[in-house]
């Protein structure tokens, strides 16, 4: 008792001078009223200078949201004053004065002055709330807290000198704190927009605001979520679209944001010192308004808290009988009640507004790392990969976004571990200061687990980019792997790296316990310390006290409960925050290697000066070196020479790309760049072409004619509004690269860089494509094309020769033929090219006349043939993600638990949980019966038994919270194991239409954000279900068993609690899942910029794409923001619902006759009922969240349930080893679709390729060439028909016994991140010594030699660091390693030169001279020396017999396309010489 008396007599300075607070109060509302009086003369002032007499109308207008309401406050209250004033002058008056009564008057008639004057200038200057007067607001708003705290505590000592100043502090407190959320909320905008959906206009003019529900709410709908009522009104009528969500406001897009951060970030002074500090400081920026309101109710939150622990002695006392005055039981109601409703008020928003602000932080951060993947070097080596940069905006930015839940914690917890030591030393005295060192003790023994955490977390990090890296790379270039038979090989390595990431996921998840239950011990631990010294100091322990500082405790224990997560989240944002600091600060493409000159300025377009490029700065040997040209404006140029030679890269420095060492380089006018790897978006052809610029239908018609696209656009099921699968998946190579031309040409650029366009289109369609397009539209313009057809150089005005990264020859076709040896070795090489094909055909010149006159009969029987397409079913091939609809079904609980050891742990987690909570209670119930009610009883046991009893409990509890923490951490290991295992195999087991039809963003997105989920969120939520759960049951098991009439209000409560979750749910699942699709293409744009990165930069198309991510982000932000206040809406009812049980229960307790009822165990009953509210809100919240986490799981499941493919092994079948022995190939009535709701493919096709022969498949482009080749290797499965290998029908066989026994060279080349070595040879089944033979035999020996590491030389990611041509002689190497009896060549040589090509074509005839060629090919001199042609045409076929029998058929469509081939060619050689 002694320490609390002297703790009384410190405190009395305080709590009753209060003259003091009111000097205070006259002293701010002095400083207010000079401080306008001030402002009023300077703008009288320069009103008079400028004779402007006129208010300007931007502040005439007064919000109806807020504005009126606080000019009404500000009235009503100077009103209040002067009444209280003029009520007090009659009061003193008659009953004399003196020094307080004097100060209180003073203070009233300066708060009426002041009020008055603000009400005065708020209505005439409407909206416009000036710093001075929110700083007054504020500082009055804590002066009355601090008031009526003391008039509250003398009125508990009936000293309170008159009962209206508590009202008036109150009603100051109440004001003062709308005030306060009044002058940080944000000014509404003027011409607002009314419909909800109306998207801002993105070009023209200032945008205009777009009202929304939130935006347009009032102040009470504000604080009590009503403005969401509408929406989730409509989710118990239908299910939820995307369409039916309201925008964002419009202070919260994307573009305003990421505007508010940029400049913050100091991102526009050109330096690029991105430190993590300023990446903070950015962010707190771009949310402050968020960021401080958050701050303003987690304070008045905290204080809240700790009104019912102040008051538990007083409430035990009466209880006990010892009451101080009438109806203070139900004065203790109304307070405790009044401070569980500010205390649900405060949370409900604080926890509102903190999400709102990480939805803007981590739309900020998606979009700052997006403009930096724009501005990054293509070639870029720095050690980000498009999988890593992809990872930073999914994982990291969404981790970001996850830390604004604990973004106050730490604060919080210092100012309650403050408060709690107040109220302890109100009761232990002595014993609260042992209470902190014991609190501090546990703070200090995380460290080292937090220092082990911040390792785990990083290597986590790190061990995740790389398998994120690796997967995106397999599912881009899955298509190869199944026709090589590689992707189970592949799918090791990617589980390879899961096992790694997984050990750092299991280091992790069991520190996290460790730290858990060492922190959910703590309050135990505390508790026990701090009563043990009480013990030892003598300090007598009443129930009152002890059930007061357990009260304080257990309010205590939440914030420390959650230190675990928030020092992992603190760990976890550190991580993240430093990676992309680190990804910001990487070098930006150098901007000076261009001179960029406006249109018309200059008439040469592009200019090269003594220049010097290397793709790395470091090597010593430039890539290009010694360029020095001139293109005057309208100059054709083309560009030749070997495989490696440096022509793309020559391209690439015109456009920007290459680093510059040393020269001068201009360009004048807008650039359009076609790439040598087509880059198309998904989405529309037409899109694709138009490519932001708007619909000029002639011009499109036009582009549409040269780009000979007419005819492919009336096969698809859409015409050029089909939609594109990702990377072009359902169109042929042709066909991409004429859609690129296309794109380009409708730019209507100054200067076209052509990057060998022709090597994927045939004969026919690259001599209509020379002709129409760079002959044609493009004649005026400056045009300079890369080709290995030679045939397209004569009518060049100049051409430029290339070896070794120089220009060796530079001149017109006539100048250069003779003046060296470089050009005559490429010329040579296609003469022999030519000679071949004319040693099977004779009189071309007539073939070629019949061609023209044949002509118009072929286009009418291509039309009558597409016309016979049109009875075929229809349908996009890229479908709407697929999403469950209603609620999560149990059977996705079922399957999620069943993955741990069949969920054989999920009831013994159960048993020691519901045990803790026994033993908890058991500690407590013990605390209240042993220790007496006032001095004067006896306690019934001793306190060392006392304390060896609590200690016992509080440690077996400990024991329980150690081996939960340990088992759910085990469990939700194995599941998030087994969840990516699964996932994963029936992924990479899926056919190819599943790629085909689902873009890489769905997968990745699976494979980042929702596996991260299930990694570590899903197990702690899990977690907190079953906690808040055994808890809730424990606390009505408390109270039921002190007063049984207590159960009676909790059914009504329940039963409300659970319609409203049933009322809420329907449209909360949706929004969860919407939001969750609206990721995806999120995902998806992101991926194809970074792969398209150089196209989009060439066609100055950044802007757009910028605005395109911004749309993405709002969409998503939309719809989380919604389910966010969606869950807020439900909470904020659930804790009205909670409090007003609490407060009846109080009631009841209070009306219970004395003696009838043990008042400690009222007490008890009562200190655990204080977290009652915000434990079941706690329970609804982790029920409603856990569903949209569960979500995750659903759509993991999805793909977990998808068709595989055929067995890759069928034992039954397996053919011997020695298959295919001849390699004879039967085909039957071969019958082909991509799908069912698409076009037929190949028309029963029916013939045979003899075994060991070659075959020859030509025709134009999309007639089912690839198709045919995808068909033999099982990528698409036949709708009908068979194929027979030696006999063996290949459906009846495994896809790895097909697909290993045949070799293909792909269109596509294809190359991994890795070395020379695992390129050649992924299964690792041959010796160096073999592949240096196999690189020899592509003509890439010396280039391997030349480079330091040899064989173990990296490869970067899609092999970027390799040229195209050199990607396809890697190719052509594995096929001489595999050596298998079955060849097919699909565009093997497309991107080489003829010299090259013939050398491949030797090779191939020395090394599979007696296996089965089968050759697709553009170039006839490819196909002319085959000893079988087949010729298909629109999915049938028209021809097939050996070459030299077809050309004696003059009519023959082989013939003719042989002569048109040939004449072309020699035509335009024998133009030239």
């Amino acid at each position: 008792m002694k320490q609390s008396y002297t703790m009384d007599n410190s405190l009395d300075f305080l709590l009753y001078q209060s003259i003091y607070f009111s000097m205070f109060s006259i002293f701010f509302s002095l400083l207010l009223l000079l401080g306008m009086f001030g402002s009023w003369v300077y703008k009288k002032r320069l009103a008079c200078e400028s004779n402007d007499v006129v208010m300007t109308e931007r502040f005439k207008k007064t919000s109806l949201t807020y504005n009126k309401l606080v000019l009404v406050c500000c009235v009503t209250f100077s009103a209040l004053s002067s009444v209280l004033l003029l009520s007090s002058c009659f009061h003193l008056h008659a009953n004399g004065w003196d020094r307080n009564k004097l100060m209180n008057l003073l203070d009233l008639l300066f708060a009426a002055l002041s009020w008055g004057v603000i009400s005065f200038y708020l209505s005439r200057n409407g909206q416009k709330f000036p710093l001075l007067l929110r700083v007054w607001w504020v500082s009055y708003f804590m002066v009355s807290c601090c008031s009526l705290w003391v008039d509250i505590v003398l009125y508990k000592k009936q000293e309170l000198e008159s009962l209206h100043l508590l009202i008036y502090h109150a009603v100051a407190v109440t004001v003062g704190l709308f005030l306060c959320y009044s002058c940080l909320q944000k000014k509404q905008g003027e011409g607002e927009r009314i419909n909800l959906l109306e998207e801002p206009l993105l070009n023209g003019g200032a945008e205009e605001e777009v009202v929304t529900p939130f935006s347009n709410a009032s102040f009470l709908s504000h604080m009590s979520f009503s403005w969401m009522g509408s929406l989730i009104a409509l989710g118990n009528q239908k299910i939820i679209d995307s369409e039916d969500v309201p925008q964002v406001d419009a202070s919260d897009r994307a573009e305003k944001l990421f505007s508010i951060f940029r400049s913050k970030l100091d991102w526009d002074d050109g330096e690029r010192n991105i430190t993590t500090f300023k990446l903070i400081k950015a962010l707190f920026f771009s949310a402050r308004r968020d960021i401080l309101f958050s701050t303003l109710f987690a304070f008045v939150y905290t204080l809240s808290c700790y009104v019912a622990p102040y008051l538990m002695d007083t409430f035990v006392q009466y209880l006990n009988g010892n009451r101080q005055y009438s109806n203070e039981g139900f004065v203790l109601v109304t307070t405790f009640f009044v401070a569980k409703l500010v205390e649900c008020q405060a949370r409900r928003n604080w926890y509102f507004r903190l999400q709102k602000g990480g939805i803007g932080m981590r739309s900020v951060l998606v979009s700052m790392i997006y403009e930096k993947g724009l501005t990054l070097p293509c070639h870029s080596n720095q050690g980000h990969t498009s999988g890593e940069i992809i990872n930073l905006m999914t994982v990291d930015a969404e981790r970001i976004s996850a830390f604004s839940w604990y973004m106050h914690d730490p604060w919080i917890l210092v100012l309650q571990i403050n408060l709690a030591l107040l109220i302890l030393y109100r009761s232990l005295g002595l014993g609260s200061v042992v209470a902190f060192a014991a609190t501090f003790l546990v703070m200090l023994g995380n460290i080292p687990l937090a220092k082990l955490e911040e390792k785990f977390q990083g290597n986590l990090m790190e061990s995740k980019d790389e398998r994120m890296k690796k997967t995106s790379e397999v599912l881009l270039n899955m298509r190869i792997l199944k026709l090589q038979g590689w992707e189970m090989k592949f799918l090791s390595k990617i589980l390879g790296l899961r096992r790694v990431e997984a050990t750092w996921l299991k280091k992790f998840v069991y520190n996290s316990a460790g730290i858990s239950s060492v922190l959910w011990a703590a309050p135990s631990f505390v508790s026990a310390t701090a009563f043990g010294a009480c013990m030892l100091l003598k300090i007598p322990l009443e129930s009152g006290k002890i059930l007061a500082a357990l009260a304080t405790f257990r309010i205590l224990q939440t914030p420390i409960y959650k230190l675990p997560d928030t020092i992992s989240m603190i760990v976890q944002t550190k991580v993240s925050l430093d990676r992309i600091a680190t990804f910001l600060c990487l070098d930006d493409l150098q901007q000076d290697v261009v001179e960029r000159l406006s249109s018309g300025s200059s008439k040469i377009d592009v200019e090269v000066s003594n220049g010097a490029f290397s793709w790395d700065e470091s090597s010593p040997i430039p890539t290009l070196r010694d360029i020095s040209f001139k293109i005057p404006r309208g100059m054709n140029v083309a560009i030749c020479g070997t495989v490696g030679s440096g022509k793309s890269s020559l391209l690439s420095s015109i456009l920007g790309e290459v680093p510059k060492i040393s020269g001068d380089l201009k360009v004048c006018g807008s650039k359009a760049y076609i790439a040598q790897s087509p880059w198309i978006q998904s989405g529309k052809v037409e899109e694709n072409i138009l490519f932001g610029k708007p619909m000029q239908r002639e011009w499109y018609e036009r582009v549409l004619e040269a780009c000979s696209l007419n005819k492919d656009l009336e096969v698809l099921p859409f015409r050029d509004q089909t939609v594109i699968g990702e990377r072009g998946i359902n169109l042929s190579g042709g066909q991409k690269q004429r859609i690129q031309i296309a794109r380009a040409l409708y730019q209507d650029a100054d200067i076209y860089l052509f990057d060998d366009p022709f090597s994927a289109v045939d004969a026919h369609t690259g001599s209509h494509l020379f002709r129409e397009v760079l002959l044609g539209l493009l004649r005026n313009k400056t045009v300079i094309y890369v080709t290995h057809q030679l045939e397209f150089l004569p009518e060049a005005d100049l051409i430029l020769v290339m070896k070794d990264g120089t220009i060796t020859q530079a001149g017109k076709y006539k100048e250069i033929l003779d003046s060296g040896t470089d050009f005559m070795e490429l010329v040579g090489a296609h003469t022999d090219a030519l000679a071949a094909v004319n040693l099977f055909e004779k009189g071309y010149e007539t073939a070629q006349s019949a061609t023209s006159k044949e002509k118009k009969v072929s286009d009418d029987e291509d039309n009558k043939q597409e016309e016979d397409l049109g009875g075929t079913p229809k349908g996009q091939l890229v479908q709407e993600e697929e999403r469950e609809k209603g609620k999560v079904g149990f059977a996705v609980y079922q399957k999620y638990m069943s993955l741990a050891y069949g969920g054989a742990l999920v009831p013994v987690i159960f048993f020691v949980q519901s045990l803790f909570q026994i033993l908890n209670i058991g500690s407590n119930y013990w605390m209240a019966w042993v220790t007496p009610v006032s001095q004067d009883v006896k306690p019934p046991v001793s306190g060392s038994t006392l304390i060896i009893v609590y200690v016992v409990l509080a440690t077996a509890s400990s024991l329980c919270i150690l081996v939960r923490a340990m088992l759910a951490a085990m469990t939700g290991f194995k599941i998030a194991t087994e969840l990516f295992n699964q996932m994963h195999l029936r992924v990479f087991r899926a056919s190819m239409s599943f790629f085909d039809a689902t873009p890489i963003g769905r997968i990745l997105n699976r494979a980042s954000t929702d596996q991260s989920a299930v990694d570590l969120r899903l197990p702690s939520q899990f977690s907190n279900l079953l906690v808040t759960a055994i808890n809730i049951l424990g606390i009505i098991g408390v109270m039921g068993q002190v007063a049984w009439q207590v159960l009676i209000v909790f059914i009504p409560v329940i039963a409300a609690c659970t319609w409203y979750r049933q009322y809420y749910i329907s449209a909360a699942r949706e929004l969860a899942r919407l939001s969750g699709i609206s990721r995806s293409p999120l995902v998806q744009h992101f991926s194809e910029t970074l792969s398209g990165i150089t196209t989009i930069r060439s066609f100055d198309q950044e802007p757009r794409f910028r605005s395109d991510i911004m749309r993405l982000n709002d969409c998503y932000s939309r719809l989380r923001f919604h389910a966010i206040s969606a869950m807020e809406w439900l909470c904020f009812r659930l804790d009205l619902l909670s409090t007003a049980a609490f407060a009846l229960s109080l009631v009841i307790l209070v009306s219970i006759p004395e003696g009838v009822i043990n008042p400690s165990f009222a007490g008890l009953a009562v200190t655990y009922a204080l977290n009652l509210n915000s434990l079941q809100a706690t329970l609804i919240w982790t029920l409603c969240d856990l569903e949209n986490k569960m979500i995750s799981v659903e759509r993991m499941l999805q793909y977990i349930d998808i068709p595989s493919e055929p067995p890759l092994v069928i034992e039954s079948t397996r053919p011997e080893k020695s298959w295919p022995s001849c390699g004879e190939i039967t085909i039957c009535n071969l019958q082909v679709r991509y799908g069912a709701h698409l076009p037929m493919v190949l028309h029963g096709l029916t013939c045979t390729f003899p075994g060991g022969l070659k075959t020859g498949i030509v025709g134009r482009t999309g007639c089912g060439k690839s198709t045919l080749i995808q068909t033999l290797f099982r990528i698409v499965e036949p709708t009908a028909g068979e194929i027979r290998i030696d006999g063996v029908n290949i459906l009846t066989i495994g896809l790895h016994d097909l697909r290993s026994r045949l070799s293909i060279i792909p269109q596509d080349p294809t190359m991994f991140e890795g070395t020379v070595r695992s390129n050649l040879d992924p299964l690792e089944e041959h010796s160096d010594e073999q592949i240096w033979e196999a690189l020899d035999k592509c003509q890439l020996g010396d280039e391997v030699r030349k480079k330091d590491l040899k064989l173990d030389s990296p490869v970067s990611e899609n092999g970027q660091n390799w040229s195209v041509g050199q990607r396809q002689l890697v190719c052509l190497g594995r096929v001489l390693l595999k050596r298998s009896k079955v060849l097919v060549l699909d565009e093997a040589t497309a991107s080489v030169d003829t010299a090259t090509d013939n050398l491949i074509q030797e090779t191939l005839r020395q090394h599979f001279s007696d296996c089965t060629v089968i050759t697709i090919a553009h170039r006839i001199s490819s196909v002319i020396d085959s000893d079988m042609v087949l010729l298909l045409d629109q999915g049938l076929i028209k021809e097939h017999d050996s070459p030299a029998k077809l050309l004696e058929d003059k009519s023959s469509s082989f013939s003719k396309l042989v002569a048109e081939y040939t004449a072309t060619s020699d035509s335009r050689f024998r133009r030239s010489c």
